[in-house]
């Protein structure tokens, strides 16, 4: 995996300031191919997108917050400005951090979260988009998630969208006795599914790939069958209750679908929606989108704010540890330039040592070892002091040890410092700049 040494950038539109629409204008066909057209970007070395139901979110690494704001403009170029919130470096960390935590969602510390994260880590490692410093960021977001379910009740009660939508169907008729259909095989329907169970006497389980739905259909406890989708006209007018989660592209019900279905509740919890605006105007018809769901997960969000203050704690704990971990980073190009140079050092000694003198095998490796220990011993603290010095922003420390251990580092270099090679000149500190020659600064700004 290769080191990249520039900034985190990130926009994002999510449920908090945008409508049902914006958010279908802000999402690619897939995260897959949303990052691989952020890759193909000039000077984006890696890309994460992060797309569900009630958000979108695009990152990318690039030598500079204006170049990265430059190559994820055309993400939101369908989307209003102002529901558009673009993130710096630490920005984007930190909310990666409270989206994993189940901070930012619509239902405070819901489960589904960590998956979909995971889905999109995965979605972006796989088309080469995932690098050292998205690395940590993603990996740290997804554990500090583990941690705030582990050690809060964060996520107890209402913890998916499927079960607010559950619940708020619920709060309009008696469930005892209906059936319910589900459309929608994925992780949101089968969880709709097995909510549904609990309260239902029959689910019918719709899917464009039938054993999918019938997969979900042996898993629930309750009378459950398959239909496929092309049938579902006719489960619709045998349901009570419908409840859509596919990830089709297209509506899958319009008005005509609910013609002679009776009284009817639907929620749609697909995004982008399967359900046309216009059948909500279907006598006995109710539709519930995404936005309706606000007012059932606030009563949960009431619930969860004790635990939620306990989950910011973890958040700024696990969110100062990240930033000194990549500033720890940033060292190790010197701690290595310095144990290069004293095991060369080492070498040289033992050479001439070995040569002037007849050693046996098991005195050469006592001789080794020794040297080993030696080298380990004074070094051991000025490279804990080289990493706090890069947690501290002390580069005066650092330019002092690439002035000791770096011969490509100074006034008579040739090239580059190795420090500095894969950076963009302004990301360069004043301090270090000034004792890098104008010619070696202008083969960066070539790079």
């Amino acid at each position: 995996m290769r080191e990249q040494t520039g900034v985190i950038v990130g926009i994002r539109v999510t449920h908090e300031d945008a409508t049902v629409d914006q958010l279908e204008a802000a999402a690619a066909d897939s995260q897959r191919h949303a990052v691989e057209s952020l890759l193909s970007r000039r000077f984006i070395e890696e890309a994460f997108v992060l797309q569900t139901c009630n958000r979108t979110e695009s990152y990318v690494v690039a030598p500079d917050h204006e170049t990265g704001l430059a190559a994820l403009s055309p993400v939101v170029a369908d989307v209003s400005d102002d529901v558009v919130v673009e993130m710096d470096h630490e920005a984007s960390l930190r909310h990666l951090l409270r989206v994993g935590a189940g901070l930012e969602s619509i239902v405070l510390g819901e489960d589904q979260i960590l998956g979909q994260l995971r889905d999109a880590y995965e979605d972006a490692r796989g088309v080469g988009g995932i690098g050292t410093l998205l690395e940590d960021g993603v990996t740290k977001a997804m554990r500090v998630g583990e941690r705030a379910r582990n050690e809060t009740t964060i996520n107890e009660g209402v913890v998916s969208l499927a079960s607010a939508a559950v619940r708020l169907v619920d709060r309009e008729c008696a469930l005892a006795g209906e059936t319910a259909l589900v459309v929608g095989a994925g992780e949101m329907g089968q969880l709709a599914a097995r909510a549904l169970a609990e309260r239902v006497d029959r689910v019918l389980v719709a899917n464009r790939t039938v054993p999918h739905a019938e997969h979900v259909a042996e898993t629930i406890d309750v009378d459950a069958s398959a239909v496929a989708l092309d049938a579902v006209e006719a489960a619709v007018e045998s349901a009570r209750i419908v409840v859509s989660a596919t990830g089709s592209t297209e509506h899958v019900f319009d008005a005509d679908t609910f013609a002679e279905s009776g009284e009817t509740y639907v929620v749609d919890i697909a995004q982008p929606r399967d359900v046309s605006s216009d059948a909500d105007r279907v006598p006995g018809v109710t539709v519930y989108d995404l936005d309706a769901l606000e007012s059932v997960t606030e009563e949960t969000r009431a619930q969860r704010e004790l635990a939620a203050a306990e989950v910011e704690a973890i958040v700024d704990e696990e969110f100062d540890r990240l930033l000194a971990q990549y500033k720890r980073k940033r060292a190790d190009r010197v701690i290595s330039a310095m144990y290069e140079s004293a095991e060369q050092v080492k070498a040289a000694e033992l050479n001439r040592a070995m040569a002037s003198e007849e050693f046996d095998e098991a005195q050469r490796e006592v001789m080794e070892s020794m040297a080993d220990a030696i080298v380990s011993q004074l070094l051991a603290a000025p490279t804990r002091s080289l990493r706090d010095a890069a947690e501290d922003d002390d580069w005066s420390t650092i330019q002092t040890a690439l002035e000791l251990f770096d011969p490509n580092f100074g006034p008579d270099s040739s090239g580059p410092p190795a420090f500095v090679e894969d950076m963009a000149v302004e990301d360069i500190p004043e301090g270090m700049r000034e004792e890098i020659p104008a010619s070696v600064l202008d083969q960066l700004a070539d790079d």
